[in-house]
């Protein structure tokens, strides 16, 4: 068994809407069946008993190696506490070839997942040695480092609850809510509206006192000091016991209370200076320790904190009730576990000598030994929440903290004896606020009532009814997809939209490039939606990517599909027929969101059945408005785009829209049949946005055909008294639709420069001037730059093959360089000649032909 190919597939895709690592595996005929290998299940099980069944619903054609890679990969996967459930193994045309797919949800996971998977089978081929518990334990420890951690995955939980989508920035917990210029930012629980002056007064401790002072919020007593004698001189102000505490710490590092010794206080001195240059004394307020969470100016929860601490039961020793402690599955070593395990060390060890212990010493039956003067949970301490105990005046004073300090999000640290009555009554105080405060505590205390506080920090973010969504409309299809894009793209700038575009050209953002090159993947459709600028986005969604990685986003307002033709890289990645291209491009079907549409042509027979798999509504498109599918559809008072006449109509039910084609340049009043079909889709992607008629009408009339709006989309030039098209068409469909157009515009004669890519399959490539043999008089054969995997003169040998026989070319030649080609061919054109020039390097050769037509005018 060997594995030739690893993918993670970061949206959604051919297989799932989940994310998922597709393997390619090959398996040889001794392990196309591994019930006939002996002993191998029994081997296999004995280095992992808790694979599960293998058996795949009794097809007897899977129960291949590469079946129990599947099986394997999961399974790992989800001993080590990974909520995955997806998996699928396929064959392929090639014998004993497998795709393999496996859910992950940590990208790392699945891979490390699918690396020890395939460990384990050649260890039960090999019987070799594999343990299961470390490649577990390992996958765990992945998993936990890797994965958002409980704060910040609340969240996002909440977030997509509302239908909001997300996007992690980076491999902590930053975090994209929304797309484009609805998009919001959110690192742990600190928001991206937080005041970078606000964040700054909470890290100082000492000027948020001041500043609490002031407002007349209870605060406890005290000052910074300059070193351990300035350290006494406070506390012999403020009266023992104090608290001696970094002025800018966090998580409750370096924070040493109830100090009531001169000797104490050294100690604690020296322990603060370990985490910060700024050391601050003040007043040790007794009661428990409270954090209290304020949203928005809203107290949202409140918990009561317990420093880590063991019970006593008369036989184990304090080192042994620590261990018992952490067994709790709840702990971690992290901040991705409800709690956190409390530690032994020289901390804890020399608050239990302050009581005569040692980590040895055997608490007596019930006595309850703390480890530590601090309650923060990133310590090992425990929670209890209190939210519905808190008494209105204390939740006012910790709104009126936070406010004060000018945090959106903020914990408040209060000391008191209870909740039940206000802070001044019980000489309580306020003394600290956090800007990014922990949200575990809240979340899953360790008593008590958890709260989804996740939910009002949205709240916070977006208004009641908001999504963080804009207009997406994701197009594809073997020909047309680039110019359907456009249309659409002008149809939505247009409406006063800053709209983002991706397609095989590049990509636009409120009509400036920012990138080059083909950019119909989902990388650049990610890089689309994060623009800041983006109030819409229209995303070309070619085969490699979806292939390659997924779509670039969850789902889509509009999915638009022009055409399933037999051109589109048949024979790459095991797509080999058009069938195959069907269930690839429908893929933006089935990510349909459920209040959307899918734009789909309905002459088509691959198209129109993608309807069945949408989520949302269809509309239906066809110059025949009498064709069955289109006739039922608006039967039943659906949507319809077609051709009436010298008009393109929009119809529902009774309502009808009418739009003359003299009136949309792009199809030359009609003739150019490809445009019409293009430009249908297109009026029902704006339809299905919900733009108005008039700016649809607009729009249309103001989109031109040349190289700016559609850069070889069907470019018309006059040269010289002829006609010059400038096309990228490169399959055999759309050299069919081509020559539809090209004999629709009178000529003399008719010429056509063309090359082939080389990465499609020899048929395609020679059918391609089979067909325009029949139309063209003179056929100038150029070399790509690029050969794409051929070697030389392999593509114009085949492109010589198919002109064998042409019944109107008369005129072939084979030229090296494409510029030369067009030179050549302009060289030979005389008036009321026509010459379809199919580019390879569109931008360049564009230019070179409007650099001809300008010199040609200025003749």
């Amino acid at each position: 068994m060997q594995i030739t190919r690893t993918r993670a597939l970061r949206g959604p895709n051919l297989w799932t809407r989940s994310t998922a690592i597709e393997t390619v595996v090959h398996c040889d005929d001794s392990e196309l069946l591994y019930t006939a290998m002996p002993g191998f299940e029994e081997k296999l099980r004995a280095r992992f008993p808790t694979i599960g069944t293998l058996q795949p619903h009794g097809a007897a054609q899977q129960l291949s190696l590469a079946y129990v890679l599947e099986r394997a990969a999961l399974s790992l996967q989800a001993q080590a506490g990974c909520p995955v459930t997806f998996s699928r193994t396929q064959e392929t045309v090639e014998r004993g070839t497998f795709q393999v797919v496996v859910e992950y949800t940590e990208e790392a996971v699945g891979k490390l997942a699918m690396e020890k998977a395939e460990a384990l089978i050649q260890a039960a081929l090999n019987d070799t040695a594999f343990d299961a518990d470390a490649t577990i334990a390992q996958l765990r420890e992945l998993d936990e480092d890797d994965r958002i951690g409980p704060s910040t995955g609340a969240i996002v939980d909440a977030a997509v609850a509302r239908g909001i989508p997300f996007r992690r920035l980076t491999t902590g917990s930053l975090v994209q809510l929304g797309w484009g210029s609805k998009a919001r930012r959110f690192q742990a629980a600190e928001l991206d509206s937080t005041s970078a002056v606000a964040e700054s007064i909470a890290q100082d401790k000492d000027l948020t006192k001041r500043l609490l002072h002031a407002a007349g919020v209870p605060v406890p007593m005290g000052r910074p000091v300059v070193d351990v004698e300035d350290a006494w001189a406070v506390a012999q102000e403020v009266g023992l016991p104090v608290v001696v505490k970094p002025q800018d710490g966090n998580q409750g590092k370096g924070v040493v209370v109830n100090i009531t010794t001169r000797e104490g206080l050294e100690a604690a001195y020296k322990v603060a200076s370990e985490f910060g240059d700024e050391i601050l004394v003040e007043r040790f307020l007794p009661g428990h320790d409270f954090r209290m969470l304020v949203v928005g100016g809203q107290l949202v929860a409140a918990a009561r904190r317990e420093p880590p601490q063991v019970l006593g039961d008369g036989q184990h020793t304090i080192r042994e009730l620590v261990n018992i402690v952490n067994q709790d599955p709840r702990r971690g070593s992290g901040h991705g576990t409800a709690l956190t395990k409390v530690r032994l060390d020289d901390i804890a060890i020399a608050r239990i000598a302050s009581e005569g212990l040692t980590p040895d010493s055997v608490p007596a039956q019930g006595q309850r030994v703390v480890l530590r003067n601090n309650a923060n949970l990133s310590t090992g301490g425990s929670a209890t929440d209190v939210t519905d105990d808190v008494h209105p005046e204390i939740a006012a004073r910790a709104i009126e903290a936070a406010q004060t300090i000018g945090l959106h999000i903020c914990g408040v640290d209060v000391v008191c004896e209870t909740m039940l009555k206000p802070l001044e009554e019980q000489s309580g105080g306020i003394v600290e606020v956090n800007a990014a405060p922990g949200l575990r505590m809240h979340l899953a205390p360790s008593f008590g009532r958890p709260r989804n506080v996740g939910v009002p920090m949205v709240d916070e973010l977006f208004a009641p009814g908001d999504d963080g969504r804009i207009p997406v409309v994701a197009v594809t299809g073997t020909n047309g997809k680039t110019t359907t894009t456009r249309v659409i793209a002008h149809l939505f700038t247009s409406h006063g939209w800053r709209t983002a575009m991706t397609n095989t050209d590049g990509v636009w953002v409120n009509g400036r490039q920012i990138d080059s090159g083909d950019c119909s993947g989902p990388k650049s459709a990610r890089n689309a939606l994060a623009h800041p600028e983006t109030d819409a986005a229209v995303l070309e969604c070619a085969r490699g990517g979806i292939l390659r990685e997924g779509l670039g986003f969850d789902r889509c307002q509009v999915a638009v599909v022009t055409n399933v033709g037999e051109g589109d890289h048949l024979g790459l990645n095991y797509i080999t027929t058009k069938e195959d291209v069907g269930v690839l491009k429908r893929v933006i079907v089935q990510n349909v969101a459920p209040t959307g549409y899918a734009v789909l042509n309905a002459a088509d027979p691959l198209v129109a059945a993608m309807a069945h798999v949408c989520p949302g509504k269809v509309i239906f498109f066809a110059a025949d408005r009498h064709h069955p599918v289109m006739a039922t559809h608006r039967a039943q008072g659906s949507r319809v785009v077609y051709v009436d006449g010298d008009s393109i109509v929009a119809a529902e039910g009774s309502w009808r829209e009418s739009i003359p084609l003299r009136e949309i340049p792009l199809t030359r009043n009609g003739t150019i049949t490809f445009q019409v079909e293009n430009i249908m889709a297109s009026i029902g992607a704006a339809w299905a946005t919900g733009l108005p008629w008039q700016t649809i009408r607009r729009g249309l009339a103001g989109f031109l055909s040349d190289s700016d709006n559609a850069p070889a989309r069907f470019n018309v030039m006059d040269y010289k008294g002829a006609t010059i098209i400038a096309d990228y068409g490169h399959n055999p469909d759309a050299m069919r639709a081509l020559v539809q157009a090209v004999e629709a515009m009178p000529a003399k004669r008719r010429s056509v420069v063309i090359s082939g890519a080389g990465d499609r399959r020899d048929q395609d490539i020679i059918e391609q001037t089979q067909i325009l043999g029949k139309v063209f008089d003179d056929v100038i054969l150029y070399q790509d730059a690029c050969q794409r995997g051929r070697e030389d003169g392999e593509v114009l040998a085949l492109l010589q093959k198919g002109l064998q026989g042409a019944p109107r070319t008369s005129y072939v030649t084979e030229i090296h360089g494409e510029f030369i080609a067009i030179d050549h061919a302009l060289s030979r054109l005389q008036p009321d000649d026509l010459c379809l020039v199919l580019v390879d390097q569109v931008e360049e050769a564009l230019a070179h032909l409007r650099k001809h037509v300008a010199e040609a005018a200025l003749a």
